[in-house]
């Protein structure tokens, strides 16, 4: 665990979601998504703050706070990991034939390149710290049929990251992406 994330981070177990290609959205063929829930105790001041902190320390930059877009889409360039700093969104993950998941304040979502997501519904306060692996920058990929050559051969290439955003040298990423490799 990154040093001073005592304080803000609590051992969850993971759940694991594996997303087969739907032919619009490709996934992942051998990364799963992963969902921390509850896994950040933020505190109320400046939540986004601790949690670009607490990603920083563990490899994870190019930080940004905001929402998720509206549309389905997904990085073919970068894994992103999403931190949910207050409020509440419903989100499918997976491309439509994918799964809504309801994520909140302090829960953490880690998603390998190629795999979809679309916000389906937000509260008015939720704000959310993006970040990607040390040196991965992120691409914008909405589908269309002309991506389609490029983008699976850019998800095929991503590197895997060095750490879990959370958990550091420890943790569901480093279980179920790196041991695995």
């Amino acid at each position: 665990m990154a040093p001073g994330a005592e304080g803000i981070v609590r051992a969850v177990a993971a759940a694991v979601h594996r997303f087969a290609d739907d032919g619009v959205v490709p996934n992942n063929p051998t990364l799963p998504l992963l969902v921390y829930p509850g896994a950040l105790d933020l505190p109320g001041a400046d939540p986004a703050a601790a949690c670009e902190a607490l990603f920083a320390a563990n490899g994870w930059g190019g930080s940004w706070r905001d929402g998720i877009y509206p549309f389905p889409h997904y990085h073919s360039t970068a894994h992103e990991v999403l931190g949910i700093c207050r409020g509440e969104a419903k989100v499918r993950f997976g491309g439509n034939a994918g799964i809504a998941l309801t994520v909140r304040a302090g829960d953490v979502v880690v998603i390998p390149a190629g795999v979809g997501h679309q916000n389906l519904g937000a509260s008015a306060d939720f704000l959310v710290v993006g970040a990607y692996p040390r040196g991965q920058r992120w691409d914008l990929c909405r589908g269309a049929a002309e991506e389609r050559p490029q983008v699976l051969d850019n998800i095929a290439r991503v590197p895997l990251p060095a750490a879990d955003p959370v958990y550091g040298a420890d943790g569901p990423l480093v279980e179920h992406w790196l041991r695995r490799a």
